[in-house]
């Protein structure tokens, strides 16, 4: 009886998070993205970055299900608040791809630039990681998880976290391999198509950027009517 609570824990958090996370993370959409923003690094440190944006991903949005409701109620900081900032965040990321200047582009083409492992790890954070990978979304629905799945859940709570964990470590390894096979993928289409193709995924990035941080902003002004009639 024990073993079968168990069980039905683990499974109800595996896809539980997984359901959550999948479309705030969107693997697919990320793989154009990372490869805009990696073009002019070698294919060794694009698949070293994908490695470690996979597991920065399962380290951060664990930490936000276990103890992200805790520090933003310390901090006094609500979830409106973290969409607004989010995704002005993902909004100006977006912006530079956009408007990224095609031309040093191709003089870095046949000149691949290496960076140190110092500069791997805080590209492979910001703003690879967050707020491109793991933005404002994604945090929101880790910390609905964690409110959920975890709270009021003392008996089951280490299988609910293991099913958690899982579901989270299988999200983050379809984003690396999203991200491992990005330029083999876009390159059928072309130096043109590709090119096109980042362009509008950048592009799409800022208008969910700007959406992210129009819907925080309508729940603060949602808010302060309520409060004021």
């Amino acid at each position: 009886m024990i073993l079968q609570e168990y069980s039905m824990s683990l499974t109800k958090g595996f896809f539980f998070t997984l359901a959550t996370l999948l479309p705030f993370l969107n693997p697919p959409a990320i793989a154009p993205i990372f490869l805009a923003v990696t073009e002019n690094l070698s294919p060794e440190t694009r698949l070293i970055l994908a490695k470690k944006i996979s597991i920065n991903i399962v380290l951060m949005l664990t930490a936000v299900v276990l103890i992200g409701s805790t520090i933003l109620n310390f901090f006094g900081i609500s979830l409106s608040i973290v969409k607004i900032g989010g995704g002005l965040l993902i909004a100006y990321s977006a912006w530079k791809l956009v408007n990224s200047n095609e031309q040093e582009k191709l003089s870095h083409e046949n000149n691949k630039e290496e960076l140190s492992k110092d500069q791997i790890q805080a590209l492979s954070f910001y703003p690879l990681t967050f707020p491109i990978t793991c933005g404002p979304g994604a945090i929101a629905g880790s910390i609905t998880i964690g409110v959920t799945i975890l709270s009021n859940n003392t008996y089951s709570f280490i299988p609910s976290l293991l099913g958690i964990i899982s579901g989270i470590t299988l999200a983050a390894i379809s984003l690396y391999i999203c991200m491992k096979f990005a330029a083999q993928l876009l390159d059928k289409l072309g130096k043109s198509g590709t090119a096109v193709f980042i362009k509008i995924s950048s592009f799409i990035m800022l208008c969910l950027g700007i959406q992210v941080s129009w819907d925080g902003l309508k729940d603060v002004v949602s808010a302060m009517l309520l409060s004021i009639s």
